[in-house]
């Protein structure tokens, strides 16, 4: 950001809060878009314990978050082109044997899958503003990535466990919470964290820039 974008977040608050919310909505865009779909199956076969319809709205939102993303021609990662994938084959399987266990066991194969790939050192970047970046350390990039990578990869574990030892319905009930809370609460603690150090950050780039034009 240049000096006069910076000055502009310092002595104006509406362009400091417009700046906060464009970079709360490109975090929180990645995190809404995983919740929707695990939210559409986990409450369709809670509240009609039909795995039928659960496994098929399932997959149309799956299908539908997929073209949506190639109308606006958006870049589909390989992770996701898997998820969708699984979401076919394992839905697949579990209408035909109408066990809707596949499609949990499915849930937790994602989940290793993703938290695999989040081991990788500074993934993290991609998914902040880049605002964000130019003013957080990279360790806290990195410890943040590992941190994510626990909690999907011992939301996968969890999810496996309770699968192999409880009824569909109360699995779908447990991870509702499980999933969306935990993420909601680490996404929550991340950005007040990251916010905290950039604006630290960009203030001290301030102090040590404005004077410095003034004064040329």
């Amino acid at each position: 950001m240049s000096d006069d974008g910076l000055e502009g977040l310092r002595t104006s608050p509406a362009a400091r809060r417009a700046a906060e919310l464009k970079a709360f909505l490109f975090a929180v865009q990645p995190i809404a878009s995983d919740l929707a779909a695990t939210l559409v199956f986990y409450l369709v076969l809670i509240i009609g314990g039909r795995v039928e319809v659960a496994v098929a709205l399932g997959i149309a939102l799956g299908l539908g978050q997929l073209v949506w993303a190639l109308a606006r021609r958006v870049r589909i990662a390989p992770m996701q082109w898997v998820s969708l994938g699984l979401v076919v084959v394992m839905g697949g399987a579990t209408l035909v044997t109408h066990d809707p266990r596949f499609v949990l066991i499915k849930v937790s194969v994602v989940y290793a899958l993703i938290g695999g790939a989040m081991l990788q050192p500074g993934w993290l970047h991609r998914y902040i503003p880049p605002i964000a970046v130019r003013h957080i350390p990279e360790r806290w990039v990195v410890i943040s990535g590992y941190v994510w990578a626990g909690l999907i990869l011992g939301t996968g574990v969890l999810n496996l466990v309770l699968t192999l030892t409880l009824e569909a319905r109360t699995v779908a009930a447990v991870m509702t919470v499980w999933a969306i809370g935990s993420k909601i609460a680490l996404f929550a603690g991340q950005y007040l964290l990251f916010r905290t150090v950039a604006r630290r950050s960009i203030r001290a780039t301030l102090a040590a820039t404005i004077p410095d034009a003034g004064t040329g």
